[in-house]
């Protein structure tokens, strides 16, 4: 059986890229293809096992390395540009047209749903809203030709896999389509567990405006008694090192490696997370090491957080929610041997990807 491995785009190793390597290590002699290919060496040993990846020809388009997403209006002829027809199998790890890839009636098409495009669904005015003309019309008319694109693409897809039940609602909402649920994989083993937590907060990511991680450094602003660490670099580094600079129980790290995070999350007596994630690997990561997590009740943490259990919910994005659950927290008494084993079943995920395509292939 030929098999063919899509995902939309290869520039990092996130959290799309640790699901598309455990495909890789399910299925070693499939093929991969992607819009792009610009992985460090270091990054495509790791999310690739340094095989060779077959892409498009936004690949060799101007400047492509550091403005491709500036080519999306051609994603979709890009991705309808691979000749799969060989294929017997196709498997798409797709949050944006991947997906989409052309396909026949005699091949299995199997979509891991990382999220529907959001910046086309549900981000949409998140993303157009503060934008002025005459780049709000052309990217609105971008969009929407999106949309109809990703309607228009579904009936190439066999059976949906949602990476959450809250992504599955949304594939419910926006495609019509019914989805599996199998959670990204987690490596709980690469992440000790460490009873013995020191006297501070903690938050990681990408600090853009999504994170809301300036949300909680502003809300540590107002609890100046209670410490918190700040790891992570990105647009709002500057506004978050600013407001820090007044507040010395905020400490703002930066960028660090995986030990330096490691070390802080064993370390932490919590981990706290203000974004709508569609699942969220990091406060996943942080519970391994027997950290609670504070987190939102929305997106893939209000699964993964059990309040009460392994952290605590707040409703808002807002610092007064924030602070009344840091606040919560402060009241309770966690055990981190517990909340370390509630996440042993995120280490399941290449045995139930596994039986759900060969379910699949062989009905």
């Amino acid at each position: 059986m030929k098999i063919a491995i899509i995902h939309d785009w290869l520039v990092t190793n996130a959290g799309a890229e640790k699901v598309l390597r455990n495909i890789i290590d399910l299925y070693p002699d499939a093929d991969i293809f992607s819009l792009v290919d610009f992985l460090s060496v270091e990054d495509r040993k790791e999310v690739v096992n340094g095989k060779s990846i077959k892409t498009s020809f936004i690949q060799n388009l101007p400047f492509a390395k550091s403005i491709f997403r500036n080519y999306l209006p051609l994603f979709p002829k890009a991705i309808e540009s691979f000749d799969l027809s060989e294929y017997d199998l196709i498997i798409s790890s797709s949050w944006a047209v991947a997906k989409g890839v052309k396909t026949n009636d005699k091949q299995t098409h199997i979509c891991y749903c990382h999220t529907p495009i959001r910046y086309a669904w549900d981000l949409y005015d998140e993303y157009t809203s503060n934008l002025k003309q005459p780049k709000k019309f052309l990217v609105e008319k971008t969009l929407e030709y999106m949309r109809k694109w990703d309607i228009k693409t579904l009936d190439r897809v066999d059976c949906f896999i949602a990476n959450s039940k809250f992504v599955a609602e949304r594939i419910k909402r926006i495609y019509g389509r019914e989805s599996t649920v199998i959670y990204p994989p987690v490596d709980v083993d690469k992440f000790s567990l460490n009873t013995q937590k020191e006297n501070f907060y903690l938050t990681a990511s990408r600090l853009v405006p999504y994170k809301k991680v300036k949300l909680i450094v502003e809300a540590f602003s107002q609890m100046s008694d209670k410490k918190l660490v700040v790891i992570g670099d990105g647009e709002q580094y500057k506004d978050i090192e600013a407001i820090a600079k007044s507040c010395p129980n905020i400490q703002v790290l930066g960028f660090c490696d995986d030990k330096i995070l490691s070390d802080r999350m064993q370390k932490a007596k919590a981990f706290v997370y203000a974004a709508v994630e569609d699942f969220g690997i990091v406060p996943i990561e942080a519970m391994a090491c027997g950290t609670p997590v504070i987190a939102l009740d929305e997106g893939g943490t209000a699964e993964t957080v059990v309040n009460g259990i392994n952290g605590v919910h707040f409703k808002h994005q807002t610092q007064k929610d924030i602070i009344d659950a840091i606040k919560e927290f402060e009241t309770l008494n966690l055990n981190p041997n517990n909340i370390r084993d509630s996440m042993l079943k995120y280490t399941k995920f290449k045995e139930d990807f596994k039986a759900y395509v060969d379910e699949k292939i062989f009905i």
